[in-house]
C-alpha cells in the first residue's frame, strides 16, 4: 500500500480480472496549450502555444488487436501495473514492454482515471515501470506522446524524460490526423 496525497493506493501487477476496469478508464484530457512542431532540414523545434478554446481530446476506442493492457497474458518482457484505490476500483494503469536487443523499456500506455489525477498515481505507476526496467537491466525508458497532450508532456518532463524524436506520419489516416508523435526517453536510474 502506498499513500499518495490523501488517498491510499495499492500498486500491483494486473490480473485477468482487471482487464475490464483497465479498458474502462477515461484517458481523455483537456488542455489550454499544445506543443507546436516546426520541422526543418536539421531537425525539429517545439514551442508551447495556447489554444482557445481549450482542446478536449478523447482517444478512440481500442480495437483490442494489440492487447496492450497485457492483463490476460503477461510474459517475461511485458507487464501491466495497476493502481487500486481504497474502494477497490482501478484508478490507473501502466502497460510496459522490454526489448532485450536494445535494453529499452517502452511505456506502451499509461492512464490515470480523471478523479485520481494530481495525486501522484501516475508517478507511482511510472515508478513500478522503472523498477521493472531495472529488474530487466534496461538502459533507458522510452515512450510516445502526441504533441497536443501538454499535461502528459509536462508530467513526463518532471519525471526526467527528455525529447528524443519526432514522427510526423504516425497518425496519418487516423482520428489523430494532424497531430505529431513525440518520443521521449530517460536513462534508467
Amino acid at each position: 500500500m502506498t499513500t499518495t496525497s490523501d488517498t491510499t493506493y495499492e500498486f500491483r501487477l494486473a490480473g485477468p480480472g482487471d482487464s475490464e476496469a483497465i479498458e474502462g478508464i477515461d484517458g481523455s484530457f483537456t488542455t489550454a496549450t499544445v506543443f507546436a512542431v516546426a520541422v526543418t532540414g536539421e531537425g525539429f523545434a517545439l514551442r508551447e502555444v495556447p489554444v482557445d478554446p481549450p482542446l478536449v481530446k478523447v482517444f478512440p476506442e481500442d480495437d483490442g488487436s494489440d492487447d496492450a493492457d497485457g492483463a490476460d497474458a503477461p510474459d517475461d518482457d511485458n507487464r501491466t501495473f495497476v493502481a487500486v484505490g481504497a474502494d477497490g476500483g482501478v484508478a490507473g494503469f501502466a502497460a510496459v514492454s522490454y526489448s532485450p536487443w536494445n535494453r529499452r523499456l517502452t511505456v506502451e500506455d499509461i492512464e490515470v482515471a480523471p478523479d485520481h489525477r494530481g495525486r501522484g498515481v501516475g508517478r507511482s505507476l511510472m515508478g513500478c515501470a522503472v523498477d521493472f526496467a531495472r529488474e530487466r537491466g534496461a538502459g533507458h525508458v522510452w515512450l510516445e506522446v502526441t504533441n497536443v497532450n501538454a499535461p502528459a508532456i509536462h508530467a513526463y518532463r518532471r519525471l526526467g524524460f527528455a525529447f528524443c524524436g519526432l514522427d510526423t506520419a504516425l497518425y496519418q489516416g487516423t482520428e489523430s490526423e494532424g497531430e505529431h508523435a513525440l518520443y521521449m526517453s530517460m536513462p534508467c536510474p
